[in-house]
């Protein structure tokens, strides 16, 4: 974890800048070297970070300065960057079994609110229930970088909670304090393209979560002149995107991943394909940083760069994704999918579909056995209609789907790379933002699950036409 870079301290020297911090500090330091000695006894190499951190974190919340408060967080952020991964979650265990309310301040509110719940009560009672621990945090907030390395903490935290009750502790404080801390207000849109600075780019290329990016040349293309890519930033990160999105620029709504990820570099059919374009398809967001996990930011992102599209290109009417159904072979290789395969087909198509599906080991051959397509296809469009259990599944069914698109169109093949494959056999999805239908739907979804659809997803959903010839069809299914 790399909370910060601290230079080289022997025995963790304190790093107060004036005079009299350096004095506290140094007072400090020489009350913990004297406390680990009693503790580890004669011979000791010196004081114990872990001990150190513990104290400092101590010293931070009760200190009421300003200035040598934020000397103290910026020498516990250091301390805290040069701990082993064990001391580091041994010092998060820490924070989040301290740092409580005090019990009796806390029962006297809640007894005087018990006996006349007032604003003024309610207000008494929130204030004396909010944990030290998210005072402490604000202040560690304070040290130059101390957002930075908050989030690289709760990454950490992220990484190793499990069943630990004191770590969920402190990571549903983070989570509090992030949501305020990068609410809309403090974020900043900026389109990124050839000119973004290239420390900006090489990011592009470590965190595009979605279709990799094989090298600058690919993403020169995806920042062509019929291309977008917009980045939401936060004051405290100039540097560091918090989430991007790449768009393409093209006339209707593009079935297949693979030609928007061409390589074509002819600027001049770029930048013709821009001027003759209607739609907009989003095609990849990728969060960047783990440490806000949870905290919505795609929502915001994709209403305003519509927006922006809107200004800059007025004859783009249409915003679609191309999605991945990431949960999509998941559940169809589990019992639910079982569930519904044995409800649409007969057992001898569900047999050939299901040792079609074992035989296949890519995309092509899985492409040659040409009648699974509307089995496959069918049973997309039931996954993605069906239950809210579903939707736990796929995360990007349950972000559009709730940000009131439409379940537009189910597309085969759409995306035949190995990734693409395992996911969800090559499938991908529209999911289409129609402007004056966003709030309507949203409230549908969220009020009963109901999914907004196109006009060839309801004729997935309903039965198919009996086969006339089973065996015929089992024969065909077979990959040869």
């Amino acid at each position: 974890m790399n909370l910060a870079s601290p230079p080289d301290r022997p025995h963790f020297a304190p790093s107060g800048r004036g005079p009299g911090t350096r004095a506290w500090l140094a007072g400090l330091f020489a009350a913990i070297a004297e406390r680990t000695r009693r503790s580890a006894g004669p011979g000791s190499a010196g004081p114990d970070p872990l001990d150190y951190a513990k104290l400092l974190a101590s010293s931070l919340i009760s200190e009421r300065g300003e200035a040598s408060g934020a000397a103290i967080a910026q020498e516990l952020l250091a301390v805290l960057g040069a701990l082993s991964a064990e001391q580091l979650g041994a010092f998060c265990t820490y924070l989040g079994d301290g740092f409580v309310p005090d019990p009796a301040a806390l029962r006297a509110a809640a007894s005087r609110y018990l006996e006349a719940p007032t604003a003024e009560t309610s207000f008494l009672l929130a204030e004396a229930a909010e944990p030290p621990r998210q005072e402490l945090l604000r202040r560690m907030n304070m040290a130059p970088g101390g957002t930075a390395a908050l989030i690289a903490l709760r990454r950490d935290v992220l990484a190793r909670r499990g069943a630990n009750p004191a770590q969920k502790r402190l990571d549903a404080d983070l989570r509090h304090l992030f949501a305020s801390w990068f609410n809309r207000g403090f974020l900043e849109l900026r389109r990124i393209d050839w000119q973004t600075p290239a420390a900006i780019l090489e990011k592009l290329i470590a965190y595009e979560a979605v279709h990799e990016i094989q090298d600058w040349q690919d993403l020169r293309r995806r920042l062509a002149a019929d291309r977008r890519c917009f980045g939401f930033f936060h004051p405290a990160l100039p540097g560091e995107p918090l989430i991007f999105v790449e768009v393409a620029l093209v006339q209707g709504l593009a079935g297949s991943v693979t030609a928007l990820l061409d390589r074509d570099a002819d600027e001049a059919a770029q930048r013709a394909r821009a001027q003759a374009a209607d739609t907009a398809i989003f095609y990849s967001i990728s969060n960047c940083q783990d440490g806000l996990r949870g905290i919505s930011f795609g929502n915001l992102l994709i209403k305003q760069v519509v927006e922006e599209l809107r200004s800059e290109l007025p004859n783009v009417r249409h915003f679609s994704t191309l999605s991945p159904v990431p949960g999509f072979r998941t559940w169809l290789e589990g019992s639910h999918g079982a569930a519904v395969l044995a409800e649409m087909a007969a057992p001898d198509t569900q047999a050939a579909a299901r040792a079609a599906l074992a035989c296949a080991q890519n995309a092509e051959q899985l492409e040659a056995a040409s009648a699974l397509q509307p089995i496959l296809l069918r049973l997309c469009a039931r996954y993605l209609t069906g239950t809210a259990a579903y939707w736990r599944i796929d995360p990007v069914a349950k972000f559009h789907l709730g940000n009131g698109a439409r379940l537009e169109r189910i597309n085969w093949m759409a995306n035949p790379t190995p990734r693409g494959y395992q996911e969800s056999y090559g499938i991908m999805v529209n999911y289409l933002y129609d402007l004056a239908a966003i709030e309507e739907n949203h409230e549908n979804f969220t009020r009963d699950g109901h999914v907004d659809r196109g006009a060839s997803v309801e004729a997935l959903l309903k039965p198919p036409v009996p086969a006339g010839d089973k065996p015929g069809l089992v024969r065909r299914m077979r990959l040869g």
